[in-house]
């Protein structure tokens, strides 16, 4: 057999073989006549709940990342300060948030920190505050990696014009390492758009809470969570494209720069 015929085999045939193979596999073992029965359409009924959870989930989604942004910002100042007195704090604060999961926070939250301080917040709160609380721990550490990627040059420079402090951070450094976190911004947008479901475990009234509420009423939890499912994909998918795009946009511009 020709080495170029057997090459060909190997890259192209057989891994299309393979795949076939899984295909007519899988297409083998689903029960089709269940798939049949499945009852999409009781779910119209319920468009405007599931939208209201959406649009939920993505105020959840939109507003820890405001939120997070400055105060991880601030936080990324405070990691690289020379005093110890600003640094410790700023970086026990992230770790504890960035190596907690974010049900143990939300838990600690609502339940425990009402008996410490005597102050209650709504099921919604709670999960706004946890969001905000671990977005910013995130994002202080891509705010850090931004600011350390500043060019020494830049700082000097700032410096020989003998601009102050606050104006060498506002004019020179923090627009600078703006532009270079809005790549990875967008992705932990991503990230915490899917794991807001977790939140469901106080059922907040996201997309995931009204999802297990409409499952639970209408007695078709494949059909609903499908449904769901279907949704975070589509919408998980455009912030992706959006992310892509912001990092070829950003990308040329950091060539022409």
């Amino acid at each position: 057999m020709p080495a170029r015929l057997r090459d060909r085999i190997l890259t192209d045939g057989l891994p299309t073989a393979i795949a076939i193979g899984v295909l007519v596999w899988i297409a083998a073992s689903i029960r089709w006549e269940f798939v049949a029965s499945l009852d999409f359409s009781i779910l119209w009924p319920y468009r405007w709940a599931l939208l209201q959870g959406l649009l939920n989930t993505l105020l959840l989604t939109v507003a820890a990342v405001l939120i997070g942004l400055p105060a991880g910002f601030i936080l990324a100042a405070a990691m690289l300060l020379p005093t110890r007195f600003a640094r410790w704090p700023a970086i026990t604060y992230v770790e504890l948030f960035r190596n907690t999961p974010l049900v143990l926070q939300l838990f600690w939250i609502h339940y425990a920190l009402p008996m410490f301080t005597g102050y209650s917040t709504t099921v919604f709160q709670s999960g706004f505050i946890v969001m905000a609380l671990q977005s910013s721990a995130y994002l202080a550490d891509v705010a850090r990696a931004g600011i350390q990627s500043i060019p020494k040059g830049q700082w000097e420079a700032s410096a020989a014009l003998s601009l102050p402090g606050w104006s060498r951070w506002i004019d020179v450094v923090l627009p600078q390492a703006f532009k270079i976190i809005i790549p990875p911004l967008a992705n932990i947008a991503i990230g915490y758009f899917k794991a807001s479901a977790v939140l469901a475990i106080l059922a907040v009234g996201e997309l995931m809470t009204v999802g297990v509420r409409v499952a639970n009423h209408t007695f078709k939890p494949i059909e609903t969570l499908t449904v769901v499912g279907v949704i975070y994909l589509l919408i998980g998918y455009a912030f992706t494209m959006l992310a892509n795009r912001l990092e070829t946009i950003f990308g040329k511009s950091e060539v022409r720069s």
